[in-house]
């Protein structure tokens, strides 16, 4: 390779870096993650009869999470759009069936993007502190994120690669160009508060 080659190369997975680094001594499971007062539950594809099976890992997580007290409150963030199948109503309700008090609950609507989750939930929810929880794969950069956005993140994620090993890859690869597009909404800190709502086609 040239070294022009080795420049673009490690220009591409710069982003990927930042990451990685933002989210070091942060990653945590759900046995030994430090207590925050919150679990923000990142959104995923919502079915007609239910949470997809990523999303359904996701919401295990957060469950586990309550259920050993490492947090007070649940946080579900995503598009509740009827063309999305109304993510948070699906995913509050999945919760509300495997024992989580309703009232412990609570629902972004318009988390259509991770940048868009973790600045809504610091300035219209009051989240300071919370334990991001999403699939591996998109941890870190959820984290890295989250801490941009002003909130002391912890994550725990789940590995997905037994289960879905088909999408838990096609997420890993994913992850190379939307770390270049966390990277820019880190630095130029774009309102994702337009007039109110995000723009669901700056996704």
């Amino acid at each position: 390779m040239t070294i022009t080659g080795v420049g673009v190369c490690a220009l591409a997975l710069a982003p990927l870096a930042w990451t990685r680094l933002a989210a070091a001594g942060r990653r945590s499971d759900v046995e030994r993650v430090a207590h925050r007062p919150v679990a923000v539950v990142l959104g995923a594809a919502a079915w007609p009869e239910g949470p997809s099976p990523l999303l359904a890992r996701r919401l295990d997580l957060a469950v586990a999470l309550m259920e050993r007290g490492r947090v007070d409150r649940i946080l579900v963030s995503g598009d509740n759009r009827e063309v999305s199948n109304r993510e948070t109503d699906t995913m509050t309700r999945y919760l509300v069936e495997r024992g989580v008090p309703a009232d412990r609950v609570e629902a972004d609507p318009w988390g259509y993007r991770t940048w868009d989750t973790c600045t809504r939930v610091g300035r219209w929810y009051g989240v300071d502190a919370a334990v991001m929880v999403t699939q591996s794969f998109h941890l870190p950069r959820t984290i890295a994120l989250a801490r941009a956005a002003g909130i002391d993140a912890l994550g725990v994620g789940d590995s997905s690669m037994g289960a879905r090993r088909r999408s838990t890859l096609i997420g890993y690869l994913r992850e190379i160009p939307a770390a270049a597009k966390a990277l820019r909404d880190a630095l130029t800190r774009p309102d994702p508060l337009r007039s109110g709502r995000p723009d669901p086609t700056d996704i």
